[in-house]
């Protein structure tokens, strides 16, 4: 195997330095953003109304223990006195 002559392997050391600083700036390039519309998944969706639903219902409750606690408290301080 002969040596290559000088300049052959400055071209090739050159190619070289550009390929690898191609590859290191393919390698580096700036993420693909997400995208914006995505469907629902529907599992995903009933799975937040089953979890909801009994949130809700004791949301709705509230103001009738309350006041059943409020009459409570008035009944048994009107039996103190």
């Amino acid at each position: 195997m002969t040596p290559m002559p000088p300049s052959s392997a400055r071209r090739f050391a050159c190619l070289g330095a550009i390929a690898l600083g191609l590859a290191l700036a393919a390698g580096c390039s700036k993420p693909q953003p997400p995208e914006k519309e995505r469907p629902v998944d529907p599992q995903a969706t009933q799975l937040r109304d089953s979890i909801q639903e009994p949130i809700q219902k004791a949301q709705a409750v509230e103001a009738d223990v309350d006041a059943a606690a409020n009459k409570q408290r008035d009944a048994i301080e009107a039996q103190a006195n």
